[in-house]
C-alpha cells in the first residue's frame, strides 16, 4: 500500500499540490482527470425547426462533431411553450452527477419581444431529461409590460448554496438588464421574483451574460447593446453584492456581430476558451485565454462539421460520453476512446475478482484521494465485459460497519467459496495498519465485519514492516486457503475452513529478495504458483510490480532473471505502475492485469500526493512458452470489451 515511515503530520502539511484535490483532502466529486471529452449544446437558426437543443462532441475542445445528425436531441414542442427553444445553457451540478438546462422559450417568427418565459431541464445522464417552463410575467406580479426573457444561464452560488438563474429582461420603455433569481430544490420553478444583477455603470442594455469562476473571482461576460455593441466583461467577488469592476475594453477579436459569448476551461491545462456566435455570419470565433483579459483567436485549430447558434460547452467524462455515444452513435471521424483508467474516479490496490455466482467481473479498490491515505470506506465495481464498469456503492464503511478499525481502508482483496452449496464472499481488508475480513453471501454486499483483526501483529523475527495489503489463494490442487499480507515482508498463514481464523503454528515469512516492499498477489496457472509484488513506494514514478514461480504456494520462489511484470511508461506519461491482481477468463488461457498508477494527466505533477491520488487500469497479460510472463507495456487505449460466452 505505501512505504513504512508514515507519518500523518507529513502529509498533512502537503496541501498545495493539486488541482484535481478540494480543500477538505477528500476526493472531489469529479477529478478533473476525469474530464477527457467535450458536450457542445447548441441551436442552429431561427426557423422553428432550427430552434431546437442539438448536441455535437469533441475529444480535444477544437474539433466538434454532431450527434444524431444533426437533429435535435430533445422535442422543442414538449419542453416549450412556444414551441421553439434557443440559447441552450448547460451546467454541471455541484454534485457533479447533475446536470442543469436552461432555454430561452422563444419562437422567433413570433417576433424578438414575444417570449416571457424560460425552460428549466434537470438531467443524471445528458440523455433524459425533465423539463418546466417558467412564466415570467405569469408567475410574478408586477411585469404586465414584460416585452422579453431572453438566454437564462445557471451557476451554482456556493455562498447561497443554490443555483442561481440568471438572463436578460426587458419592460417596455426600458433597457434589457441582467436579472437573477434561485431556483428552488427540485429546479422547477424560481424562489422568488427576479433580481438586478448587472446593469453597466452607463445603464446601457446588456444581454447574453455568462459567468465563470477563477480564483475567486466571478467573471461575467456579456454583449453591450450601445452604438458599438460587443462583448465585455465585469468581475465580482460577491455574485449578489452587485459590486462589480468593469472593463471597457471590448473582447471579441472581429469587426463582425457578436453575441452569445461562452466561456469553459480547457481540459487538464490552465487555458480557457472563450467563443462568441457570430450570426451575421453563421459561424462562430474561438480564442484562446490564460488570465480572462487576453484573448487569441484560434479560428484555423477549430473545426466542426455543423453551424451552431448561441450555445454552451460542458467538459464531460469518458462514461458520460459513452452515454451519448450510446444513445445517439459515435460520429465516424471521431477518435479512439481510451478504456483506461478502467475507473474513474482516484481508487488504488485493486482487487479483481470473477463470480462464478453471477458471471461477473469485480473490482475491489482503496478508495483514493484522501490526504495522507485517510480513506474509511471500500466501494465495488462491477462489469460484464472488464471494460464497463458500474459503481455498486460503499460495501463496507470502517467508521459505520467495524468496532476495532475507523481508519485507513486499504488494499481489499476477496474469494469466492461455495460452502454447503451456498456462494459466500471473504473480504480481507487492511483497517488501521491491521488486517480484519467481512463475509457476505453476494460480491457486492452487504458485508459483515468478523468483529476482530484477523492479523495485529507481525510475525516473530520480524521488527519492521506493517501489517497491511492482505491476499488470499485458494491452492486448487488441496482446497487449502492461505493469507498473505505484510510490508517489508511477506507474510502468510493457512486459513482455517471458517475462512475468519488463521491456523494455529502456520505463520511463516516467505523470504524474497530487496525488491520486495507489499502488495504480494498469488495465482496458479500450468502446475505452478506465480507471486507478484511492488517494489519501490507508491508515491515513487518507478513503482512497480515483479513476481517469482514456485511449486508451492509457501515457496520458496524462484525469479527468472527479467522479473519485471510491469513498470512506467514515461513515452505515454504513466508511472508508478504497481500494487496489481490479476484474472483469467473463465474457460480460456486468456488473462489480464488489474493496477493502479499516478493519475494521468496530473499525478505527476503533485508531487508525493501522486502516491494517494492513483487510478486503476487494465491491460493484458501474456506468458511465454516456458511459463514466464511476458513484461506488460501498459497502455492509455487498454483492453477491448470481453465478448459474453
Amino acid at each position: 500500500m505505501r512505504k513504512i515511515q508514515f507519518s500523518l503530520i507529513l502529509f498533512l502539511v502537503v496541501t498545495s499540490f493539486s488541482k484535481a484535490q478540494n480543500k477538505k483532502g477528500v476526493p472531489p466529486v469529479i477529478a478533473e482527470k476525469d474530464l477527457t471529452a467535450y458536450l457542445f449544446v447548441y441551436f442552429t437558426g431561427n426557423a422553428v425547426e432550427e430552434e431546437a437543443v442539438r448536441y455535437a462532441i469533441s475529444a480535444d475542445g477544437y474539433h466538434y462533431y454532431h450527434l444524431n445528425d444533426n437533429k435535435p436531441v430533445i422535442d422543442s414542442k414538449l419542453i416549450s411553450s412556444t414551441g421553439g427553444v434557443r440559447d441552450p445553457h448547460i451546467l454541471r451540478g455541484d454534485d457533479g452527477k447533475t446536470f442543469y438546462m436552461v432555454l430561452t422559450d422563444m419562437t422567433s417568427s413570433k417576433g424578438w419581444d414575444s417570449n416571457r418565459a424560460m425552460v428549466l431541464l434537470k438531467s443524471t445522464d445528458l440523455v433524459n431529461w425533465k423539463s418546466n417552463v417558467v412564466n415570467i410575467q405569469n408567475t410574478f406580479p408586477g411585469n404586465e409590460n414584460l416585452k422579453r426573457v431572453w438566454a437564462p444561464q445557471t451557476i451554482y452560488d456556493a455562498k447561497a448554496g443554490k443555483y442561481m438563474i440568471y438572463f436578460s429582461m426587458q419592460h417596455a420603455g426600458g433597457p434589457d438588464i441582467i436579472y437573477y433569481a434561485y431556483a428552488n430544490k427540485d429546479f422547477t420553478a424560481l424562489e422568488s421574483e427576479p433580481k438586478v444583477l448587472f446593469v453597466p455603470k452607463a445603464k446601457n442594455a446588456c444581454i447574453d451574460g455568462d459567468i465563470i469562476e477563477k480564483d475567486g473571482v466571478y467573471h461575467l461576460f456579456y454583449k453591450t447593446e450601445t452604438k458599438t455593441p460587443g462583448i465585455k466583461v465585469a468581475t465580482t467577488t460577491d455574485l449578489t453584492s452587485g459590486n462589480w469592476t468593469e472593463n471597457d475594453n471590448y473582447l471579441q477579436q472581429t469587426k463582425e456581430a457578436v453575441e452569445g459569448a461562452s466561456v469553459f476551461k480547457l481540459n487538464h491545462t490552465d487555458e480557457y476558451i472563450l467563443m462568441y456566435d457570430m450570426y451575421m455570419k453563421g459561424k462562430y470565433q474561438f480564442t484562446k485565454t490564460k488570465d480572462l483579459e487576453h484573448f487569441t483567436v484560434i479560428d484555423n485549430d477549430i473545426a466542426m462539421d455543423f453551424h451552431p447558434r448561441h450555445g454552451t460547452i460542458l467538459p464531460i467524462t469518458r462514461s458520460e460520453l459513452k452515454g451519448l455515444i450510446a444513445k445517439w452513435g459515435k460520429p465516424a471521424a471521431y477518435p479512439q476512446i481510451n478504456n483506461n483508467p478502467a475507473l474513474e474516479g482516484y481508487h488504488a490496490d485493486p482487487e479483481v475478482l470473477y463470480a462464478e455466482k453471477t458471471g461477473k467481473y469485480y473490482i475491489y479498490p482503496t478508495s483514493d484521494g484522501f490526504d495522507g491515505w485517510g480513506g474509511y470506506y471500500f466501494k465495488a465495481f462491477s462489469s460484464d465485459n472488464l471494460v464497463d464498469w458500474k459503481p455498486e456503492g460503499v460495501i463496507l464503511d470502517l467508521k459505520k460497519d467495524v468496532s476495532w478499525a475507523g481508519r485507513n481502508a486499504w488494499a481489499p482483496c476477496i474469494v469466492e467459496k461455495k460452502i454447503k452449496g451456498k456462494y459466500q464472499y471473504f473480504y480481507y481488508y487492511t483497517g488501521a495498519q491491521k488486517v480484519g475480513v467481512a463475509v457476505s453471501d453476494n460480491p457486492t454486499g452487504p458485508f459483515k465485519d468478523s468483529g476482530k483483526a484477523l492479523v495485529s501483529t507481525r510475525p516473530e523475527g520480524i521488527k519492521d514492516g506493517q501489517e497491511i495489503d492482505p491476499d488470499v489463494f485458494t491452492d486448487p490442487k488441496t482446497g487449502k486457503s492461505y493469507l498473505y499480507w505484510g510490508n517489508m515482508y511477506m507474510g502468510v498463514a493457512e486459513l482455517n475452513p471458517d475462512m475468519v481464523s488463521l491456523k494455529p503454528g502456520t505463520t511463516k515469512v516467505i523470504a524474497v529478495n530487496d525488491s520486495y516492499r507489499e502488495g504480494t498477489y498469488v495465482f496458479y496457472r500450468n502446475d505452478k504458483y506465480y507471486f507478484m509484488w511492488s517494489e519501490d513506494d507508491t508515491r515513487s514514478p518507478n513503482y512497480k510490480v515483479r513476481y517469482g514461480i514456485s511449486n508451492s504456494p509457501l515457496g520458496p520462489i524462484e525469479m527468472p532473471k527479467d522479473n519485471i511484470v510491469i513498470q512506467g511508461n514515461k513515452q505515454e506519461g504513466i508511472y508508478a505502475t504497481g500494487h496489481n491482481s490479476v484474472v483469467k477468463v473463465p474457460k480460456k488461457d486468456e488473462w489480464y492485469i488489474v493496477y493502479h498508477r499516478f493519475s494521468y494527466p496530473t499525478g505527476i505533477s503533485m508531487g508525493d500526493a501522486a502516491g494517494f491520488h492513483r487510478e486503476v487500469a487494465i491491460d493484458k497479460l501474456e506468458f511465454n512458452a516456458d511459463g514466464t510472463i511476458k513484461q506488460v507495456v501498459p497502455t492509455h487505449a487498454g483492453i477491448h470489451p470481453l465478448k459474453k460466452n
